[in-house]
């Protein structure tokens, strides 16, 4: 049973976190994909408000300036998790239910699936609508260009560096829904996910969901911006030459989704299997502190 002040112990949080890795596959697929659509836009969103923060930073110094922006991005997780709308990068968490022998193989992967073109689609939508809004000419284009510069540094990295920085994101973000699972109350659970959020984001780790977002919308900005987008942001267009859909898709979404997937599946997920199931064996008895029990244990 939960703790008397309503926060679950981290055994009962791993048992959370595993019920609802076997909700998430077991679901009906349709739901699967409308909640996949949210998540995506949700997260769309939170980059959007990272990027609006980001406008004349460099003002700033640059730590205070990468945690601001961190700490605003982070409303995008914090919808995803009150609205329980479906991330990719916390449905690699579903491997928990797996090694339990709870869901199989087919029914992990498609809901990767599923949840992955779903939160893709929501992303996009929302690249369209702001794209369509003209959001990237904001502040004499200054908008825009936080986007351009963040989506050359995304498609600059090497296969090796990408996977790395997946790997490290998605620590933060499954350690964060972790978290968040013992939370009993919305204070509880935004407290949970808002300092590990930020902490990915500040330090220019890869998510591929916002990645999602981020990149296609710098994309459409290369192609279709006018020649006043460009002089008013003073900014050449040659510089962003690298922003192409082939560069998007094998540079950076792919080897960031093999790393959120070690990240986030087999690190934290898997990890804390091992130790919450594996390791402690139904009925194994615990240690009475009042008969010489460590300390810890009390």
């Amino acid at each position: 049973m939960p703790a008397e002040n309503g926060i679950l112990t981290p055994a009962e949080m791993a048992r959370a976190a595993e019920d609802a890795a076997f909700g998430k596959a077991t679901s009906h697929q349709l739901k699967s994909f409308l909640l996949a659509l949210t998540a995506g836009g949700y997260i769309a969103l939170g980059f959007v408000f990272f990027v609006t923060s980001q406008v004349g930073a460099a003002d700033m110094p640059w730590g205070v300036s990468k945690v601001l922006g961190g700490l605003v991005f982070s409303t995008g997780l914090t919808l995803v998790v009150l609205t329980g709308a479906e991330l990719f990068t916390s449905s690699t968490l579903t491997l928990t239910a797996r090694a339990s022998g709870r869901i199989t193989t087919w029914q992990l992967l498609r809901n990767w699936v599923i949840v992955y073109l779903g939160n893709f689609i929501g992303a996009l939508t929302i690249v369209a609508l702001i794209f369509f809004a003209k959001t990237w000419e904001q502040a004499d284009g200054g908008w825009g260009a936080v986007v351009l510069d963040v989506s050359m540094k995304k498609v600059s990295h090497g296969f090796g560096e990408a996977f790395a920085l997946g790997i490290l994101c998605n620590l933060m973000v499954c350690l964060a829904i972790w978290a968040a699972y013992g939370g009993r109350n919305t204070i509880d659970k935004v407290a949970a996910v808002t300092l590990p959020i930020a902490l990915f984001v500040a330090s220019g780790f890869e998510h591929s969901v916002a990645n999602m977002f981020m990149i296609p919308l710098g994309i459409l900005i290369v192609t279709f911006a006018g020649d006043g987008f460009w002089s008013a942001a003073g900014i050449d267009p040659a510089a962003y030459g690298d922003l192409t859909w082939s560069n998007f898709f094998v540079d950076n979404l792919l080897p960031v989704t093999l790393g959120n997937i070690v990240g986030g599946g087999v690190m934290i997920g898997v990890l804390y299997w091992t130790i919450f199931h594996f390791l402690d064996k139904p009925g194994k008895p615990m240690p009475n502190p009042s008969v010489g029990g460590r300390e810890e244990d009390k």
